[in-house]
């Protein structure tokens, strides 16, 4: 149901250690209070699917966390560049792959496993100290601030069985169809953690859609469901659960969610955004994404630009020069030499 936490590895950038998690009798309050602690700042690379474990086993995040992907995110090095390739960019140092594939929670570790373990936080001191000089040198560490705090909010990590159902994708439903799916939904969530499950194995989404749509009013009913592998006693629960989300009263069935009104945006006016944003972004080189959404640019195209590119930094890098694209003051153009550049209108 969530990752299973064998190992962790820690460094100072002077030294490193890597504990494992899965040895008799071994407490990780010491590591608990290490990485809460609320003073030193605590640096890892891509930490969403860590967070969800500390999360889980420690009942909160670390903080202040700085975390190496998203930062360099800031600096132009891509979206989500992967630590070896991070070593490399920053340190010019290359990191051994070759165990990458490995099952963690077989033991015992051979010494090559171990060292290949530890090269995740050998370098990461290193990366760290650099990329906050680059972030200085261009005046971006107030850009990535914002990014790391929101990283740090526990609610991002903790699973709410009702609120499940939003993550599932329904085409046009109706109000009792959304009652169904988010009780079948949670009693999926719920039944995943009791099994240590990934939710798929126990009901896929598209099975869980197909309830929703044709509420099934007894086991008979459910063997016309695709991928549908419960055992009585499941099946027993989702028709419960079913009946449950009949029975509700309409004013609590969940809301719909808020369609999009207006015109449709004209795509090429879109396209040229994107091709704008693709420039602005390599001259201040920073990843597209932290500066524009797709749905941000159907909203400048409609009229309403977003409150995020009316002001600040994301204004200045691309929100002042879409309006003007947008008002005709501004083109895009060829320059003879394959490339795309920006031509400046009266």
């Amino acid at each position: 149901y969530l990752p299973r936490l064998c190992l962790l590895q820690l460094g100072t950038g002077g030294e490193g250690v890597v504990v494992d998690c899965l040895a008799d009798k071994l407490s990780l309050e010491p590591v608990r209070a290490l990485l809460l602690e609320t003073e030193m700042p605590k640096v890892i690379h891509a930490a969403s699917q860590d967070f969800e474990i500390f999360q889980e086993i420690f009942g909160a995040v670390p903080t202040p966390v700085f975390d190496t992907q998203v930062a360099a995110a800031f600096l132009g090095m891509g979206d989500q560049i992967g630590y070896a390739n991070l070593v490399h960019h920053l340190l010019r140092l290359e990191v051994d792959k070759s165990s990458q594939m490995t099952d963690w929670s077989l033991r015992p570790l051979t010494k090559r496993q171990i060292e290949y373990a530890l090269a995740d936080v050998t370098h990461l001191a290193h990366a760290y100290e650099a990329l906050v000089e680059r972030l200085e040198e261009k005046g971006r560490d107030e850009w990535l601030e914002p990014a790391l705090r929101k990283l740090e909010d526990s609610s991002r990590y903790v699973i709410e069985p009702r609120e499940a159902y939003k993550r599932i994708k329904i085409r046009r439903p109706k109000r009792k169809q959304l009652a169904v799916l988010r009780e079948i939904a949670a009693w999926r969530e719920r039944r995943a953690r009791e099994r240590d499950l990934p939710r798929g194995w126990i009901l896929k989404d598209d099975s869980l859609v197909e309830i929703a749509m044709n509420p099934p009013r007894h086991e008979g009913d459910l063997r016309r469901v695709r991928n549908m592998n419960l055992k009585s006693r499941e099946q027993h629960e989702l028709l419960s659960a079913v009946k449950r989300a009949l029975q509700l009263p309409e004013k609590e069935w969940p809301e719909l969610p808020p369609r999009k009104t207006g015109p449709r945006p004209d795509d090429t006016l879109v396209a040229l955004l994107q091709a704008l944003l693709k420039l602005r972004c390599e001259a201040f080189e920073v990843a597209p994404r932290l500066v524009a959404t797709k749905d941000d640019l159907d909203a400048l195209v409609a009229g309403k630009p977003p409150a995020a590119l009316r002001e600040g930094w994301r204004h200045e890098v691309f929100g002042s020069v879409a309006s003007d694209l947008l008002n005709g003051s501004l083109g895009l153009t060829g320059d003879g030499a394959g490339r795309v550049r920006v031509l400046e209108g009266k």
